[in-house]
């Protein structure tokens, strides 16, 4: 499985907005601009986010995107399964011989666990911690 730039920006867009929670909307223009990346680019994966209820829109002058739950409740599992879809490992892997259909499948298993008990403010939180902390991940 490999995330794409789609993946990893939705991210960037969740962890900005989970930064922001509570202190009203963010722009995708500032987030753009925080994270040196193309707003137009971002507009195409808000979209998706906010079809699945992930954020929300608000209108006018001082609109922008918000949280619509607090950031506890969302994972990075709901996010990377909107943008990237089902989180496979191997295409046909009910034709693999049992040994190796066991290890792709808890690879994949351990992969969702990471994914599906990381909340975006554990990501925001650490974001904002120094550069000398480290946050590591055990697959």
């Amino acid at each position: 499985m490999k995330i794409s730039t789609k993946g990893r920006y939705g991210l960037t867009i969740m962890i900005e907005l989970a930064k922001n929670y509570g202190e009203g909307p963010t722009s995708l223009k500032t987030i753009a601009q925080a994270n040196n990346l193309s707003e137009h680019y971002l507009e195409q994966l808000i979209a998706p986010l906010r079809n699945a209820g992930l954020v929300k829109s608000i209108r006018g002058a001082y609109g922008g995107y918000i949280l619509p739950n607090i950031p506890e409740k969302i994972t990075a599992g709901d996010i990377i399964r909107v943008l990237e879809g089902p989180i496979t490992l191997i295409e046909g892997i009910e034709d693999e011989e049992p040994a190796q259909r066991e290890l792709w499948i808890r690879i994949r298993d351990a992969i969702k666990d990471v994914l599906d008990n990381t909340t975006l403010k554990d990501l925001a939180t650490h974001s904002n911690e120094s550069e000398t902390d480290s946050y590591m991940f055990y697959i």
